[in-house]
């Protein structure tokens, strides 16, 4: 097996491989194979990410629809990254299968190989995430059946696609707030004299969606209006450039509306800004019928690059934007580049390549908290940890994993699950049961779900220096019922907040509780920790089982929620609350 085959099984194995030994396969799982022909081709002998896109749609509905019962049409698409292109003579692989389903609509992972058939070779192409909405029927509103996972892998799945669920549904309004505060942090647009006229690379086309670009329920196939706007789009960024330019990107969309058979639907593009080696297309699509008023179905922003002969980046011309709304894309382009690379730093990179701290602002504040949680669910779906010691029902696990010791607390206490959660999600209370915490003060509470701590811990050694640490706490209430409780603590840096010589700066990669309602009064608590440098001299000698430091601990955090278990429920701190917004003007005074 060759390196690249490796890499291959290796990006599968989150989502479709199953355990060794196993005779499973997801019922959802839905498989499509094609070989690229000079039919899919464009002129340089590429696979076009139209097409690409059109088979991706078709093969997610299908296992959609699988699950579902009933037919489905396609609500959103979650980021695409690009990261080879497919010549003919090469077969394309996509699968697809549901990951989790909620009232109505369900998430499916997609993964797109390429698969060179003469030497054996295989190489991941792109992984999405689409959501898709089951239609009513005659019935009423379709109530999906849940997802059962059946292996870690689909745990993994399962648990994560309610964290990008709630990413969706605030990606809209939190874009908007940062392109806002952003853009007006810039200025004026730069001229350079041999700049290329935005208006040269307008582009507008229109289709008459006739019955094979339809279900058979005539809705228009989500991937043919995509492979549409991929078209205008790329014939847009060719006049900028003058040459064939490669797809990159796709920022996450939503399709705002229903096209069906009969609709003249009219697709229009326009470059937004150019940038050393990248150029941003902003593309729309509208539908109409008759003498009706053009009904907006989707908007979408995509990235290309021009490669030269060695596969490598060009660098591209400047653009002179339009006046007015000419000069408001251009900015946006500007700060959506910047979202866009800490979206894909953030998210996209695993787990052991995220550095331990991550400057924290309001342009990212999204994607880590959606990371802080995500490796939390990761670590509470893993299913080989091994029992070190027990002490009355106390637990201590351990798990050695890449290089990395990872450990976990695990207990149980007669208090509800929901005020258990809110009596350890204000970490300024941890220091009443753990002596580890000697100060803890609230920085910032960013919202209701996110909150900036600072931490101050004793030193091991006598004489020594305290550690302080920076620590964004993430919250999350349950999705549904099979969901935990989760608090998810990671280390940050806040420019406002540096290392002292009073205090060694300490970093947490990856800490937090993940609690369980068993029944009303009964809650099972779980503590994990990634053991970083910082970390490790405060419980080696309890993984070691040289003590019992850990049962001490906890003992003490279960007699803390005992004794507070009739409290008024606690809300989350009061102090400081600021929309990303109003706190990045803030700061910026």
């Amino acid at each position: 097996m060759t390196t690249e085959q490796k890499d291959v099984d290796a990006t599968l194995d989150p989502l479709f491989i199953q355990e060794s030994g196993e005779a499973y396969r997801n019922p959802t799982e839905v498989q499509m194979s094609q070989i690229v022909l000079p039919c899919h081709a464009n002129h340089c002998g590429e696979l076009s990410a139209g097409q690409l896109l059109k088979w991706m749609d078709s093969t997610a509905c299908l296992s959609a629809e699988r699950h579902a019962g009933c037919s489905c049409i396609t609500a959103s698409v979650d980021d695409i990254n690009f990261e080879h292109t497919i010549g003919v003579g090469k077969v394309v692989n996509i699968i697809a299968k549901v990951n989790r389903a909620f009232t109505s609509s369900m998430e499916v992972g997609i993964l797109v190989t390429c698969e060179d058939l003469y030497t054996d070779r295989q190489w991941k192409v792109c992984h999405a995430f689409a959501t898709f909405v089951a239609r009513r029927t005659e019935a009423g509103k379709v109530q999906l059946k849940q997802v059962i996972p059946h292996t870690q892998m689909e745990q993994m799945e399962y648990s994560l696609a309610a964290e990008r669920r709630r990413m969706r549904l605030i990606h809209a309004e939190i874009i908007t707030d940062l392109l806002s505060s952003s853009t007006a942090q810039l200025g004026e647009c730069q001229e350079y004299q041999d700049a290329v006229p935005a208006e040269r690379t307008r582009v507008e086309s229109v289709e008459l969606v006739l019955p094979p670009h339809a279900n058979h329920q005539v809705s228009t196939f989500g991937g043919q209006i995509m492979a549409w706007m991929e078209n205008v789009a790329t014939i847009a960024a060719c006049r900028l450039c003058n040459a064939h330019p490669t797809l990159r990107t796709i920022d996450m969309f939503h399709f705002r509306g229903p096209s069906h058979i009969g609709d003249r639907l009219v697709v229009k593009a326009i470059v937004n800004n150019a940038f050393k080696h990248s150029m941003e297309v902003g593309v729309c699509a509208e539908a109409y019928q008759g003498g009706e008023p053009l009904r907006h179905i989707n908007s979408a922003f995509m990235t290309f690059e021009v490669l030269d002969s060695d596969r490598k980046p060009r660098t591209l011309p400047r653009l002179r934007p339009e006046p007015v709304d000419g000069k408001r894309r251009y900015q946006e382009a500007i700060a959506r580049k910047k979202i866009r690379l800490d979206r894909k730093y953030i998210i996209t990179c695993k787990q052991t390549e995220v550095p331990l701290s991550v400057p924290w602002d309001p342009s990212n504040q999204m994607y880590l908290s959606y990371n802080n949680v995500s490796a939390l669910k990761l670590m509470d779906t893993r299913n080989n940890w091994v029992l070190t010691s027990e002490k009355n029902k106390v637990r201590l696990y351990t798990l050695e994993e890449n290089h990395m010791l990872c450990f976990k607390v695990e207990m149980y206490v007669s208090v509800p699950a929901e005020q258990t959660f809110h009596l350890l999600s204000d970490l300024r209370r941890r220091k009443e049961w753990d002596r580890h915490y000697e100060e803890c003060d609230l920085i910032n509470q960013a919202d209701e779900d996110d909150t900036l701590y600072r931490v101050a811990t004793p030193s091991i050694k006598k004489g020594g220096k305290g550690q302080d640490f920076i620590l964004l706490a993430s919250r999350r209430k349950p999705c549904d019922s099979s969901d935990p409780y989760l608090i998810a603590l990671r280390s940050v840096t806040l420019p406002t907040h540096p290392p002292t010589e009073d205090y060694t700066r300490g970093e947490v990669l990856c800490a937090g509780f993940a609690i369980w309602e068993e029944s009303s009064t009964l809650t099972k608590i779980t503590y994990y920790n990634q053991a970083t440098p910082g970390v490790l001299p405060y419980i080696s000698t309890d993984i070691a089982g040289l003590s019992s430091g850990f049962y001490s601990g906890f003992s003490a955090c279960s007699q803390f929620l005992e004794a507070n278990k009739d409290s008024p429920a606690a809300r989350p701190p009061s102090a400081s609350y600021n929309s990303p917004t109003t706190l990045y003007l803030q700061e910026e005074m």
